[in-house]
């Protein structure tokens, strides 16, 4: 058996072992700060993308620019499961899977990411200014930002909330919004995966909502945009057995689909596509062309988070984070690239 085919059969086991394992702790530790607290995150560099080939950096449409191994003392920090990153590209701030707000500043040398500062970890906080994980609202899958207010999507809760960041900081009041009645009917722990709020073109104003994998009778991924008068019902095709881990806007057109396969026939693998906003519109179904692919050969690990921002250089950056259900098998990763050609 090759080398490669070994890992991606020990990658696969490890991911059933950790679906497991993190519902188990999910339903009966949770982890999250009682306060704002600053945390140290020891960061090792990641040099290379291709464990096979050091000096490979393009992939696809994007080219590596480096990469960061986390890991914290604090028993809350892990868990990583969303992503926004400030438009300097510096500041970030993260939702974990158990209720918590992680955020910090990226230092970096030579464009590449080197190591985080000024961290601080805190809990989620509901209207009643209690962690909202105590109402059982603490599987935050998905996590947008527009003009200040932060917006995280809830798994199993189906509820999105609405944070004045800009004011409050990491003691923001979480006010739910409105959600249509049909998020009840999504499948169990496969819904609020992606989330993204366009502030430029035709959906301006409104939240993008794709599920993780809650189907249509087709077999597509049911999809919403929801604005203020109403709500536009769609679909996102789905292939090759990935389902939908994050999403962010790549342009004020485009929406970039992180996805992720985690198969004991065909191991672990992420995907990144490109899907037009312009195709958007009531009962379509949308596709998307891939713009990288990869598997265990190569840095990868629970991919859960995306973001973009575009950097003194004028480069558009993607950067990618991943959550290691506070395991030890798993890794909390940070990796950027840069969009070739954008």
């Amino acid at each position: 058996m090759s080398t490669r085919r070994r890992w991606l059969n020990v990658g696969a086991v490890c991911a059933a072992v950790a679906l497991v394992a993190s519902t188990l702790a999910l339903a009966n530790v949770l982890r999250y700060p009682a306060a704002p607290t600053r945390i140290e995150i020891t960061a090792i560099p990641i040099t290379s993308f291709d464990n096979r080939d050091p000096t490979r950096t393009r992939f696809g449409d994007l080219e590596f620019r480096g990469g960061l191994e986390l890991s914290s003392r604090h028993p809350a920090f892990g868990g990583i499961s969303s992503l926004h990153v400030e438009p300097d590209g510096n500041r970030f701030i993260a939702a974990t899977d158990r209720g918590s707000w992680v955020r910090g500043r990226i230092i970096y040398r030579d464009g590449r990411p080197v190591s985080i500062a000024d961290a601080e970890i805190a809990p989620i906080l509901g209207a009643d200014g209690r962690p909202l994980a105590e109402h059982g609202w603490y599987d935050v899958e998905s996590l947008t930002e527009r003009d200040g207010n932060l917006y995280i999507g809830i798994e199993r809760a189906e509820q999105i909330v609405r944070f004045d960041y800009r004011r409050d900081g990491l003691r923001a009041r979480g006010q739910p919004i409105d959600v249509p009645a049909d998020f009840k009917t999504f499948t169990y722990n496969k819904s609020l995966e992606c989330l993204a709020a366009p502030r430029e073109g035709v959906l301006a104003g409104a939240l993008i909502v794709v599920t993780e994998r809650s189907l249509d009778n087709a077999g597509n991924l049911r999809s919403f945009v929801l604005s203020t008068d109403r709500v536009t019902r769609f679909g996102v095709k789905r292939s090759d057995d990935f389902d939908v881990s994050d999403c962010t806007l790549l342009s004020p057109g485009e929406l970039l689909l992180l996805e992720r396969r985690a198969s004991p026939a065909r191991g672990i693998a992420i995907r990144i596509r490109r899907i037009p906003l312009a195709d958007i519109r009531e009962g379509a179904v949308v596709d998307g062309r891939s713009t990288i692919e990869a598997d265990l050969a190569y840095q990868i690990d629970n991919m859960e988070g995306i973001a973009v921002h575009r950097n003194s250089a004028g480069e558009m950056i993607v950067t990618l984070v991943s959550d290691d259900n506070f395991l030890i098998i798993q890794r909390n990763l940070l990796l950027q690239f840069s969009v070739v050609g954008e």
